[in-house]
């Protein structure tokens, strides 16, 4: 079953591919059918910027289960982060 289910995010930031670190402007997170990963559907993260072309992409496809923990762990990363700054 393809999904279609997609969230683009304006992001700022780099990302390092295969010609180098390079600025990253956009986010699409999408659950579909992988293209490499050995499952059924992935949780898949794009990071790109679509001013310099399709070679300037990082693409990361995970086992949804494993991309909820990521997704808790970063929030609780940048709470923590933010905690200490505001002390």
């Amino acid at each position: 079953m393809c999904t279609y289910i997609t969230h683009k995010v304006d992001v700022e930031g780099s990302a390092k591919g295969g010609s180098g670190w390079f600025q990253t402007n956009e986010a699409s997170v999408y659950l579909d059918h992988p293209v490499h990963a050995p499952y059924a559907h992935s949780l898949n993260i794009d990071f790109l910027n679509q001013t310099m072309g399709p070679s300037f992409r990082v693409a990361v496809e995970l086992n949804p289960k494993d991309a909820v923990r990521l997704a808790h762990a970063i929030l609780e990363t940048v709470e923590e982060f933010n905690d200490l700054v505001e002390q």
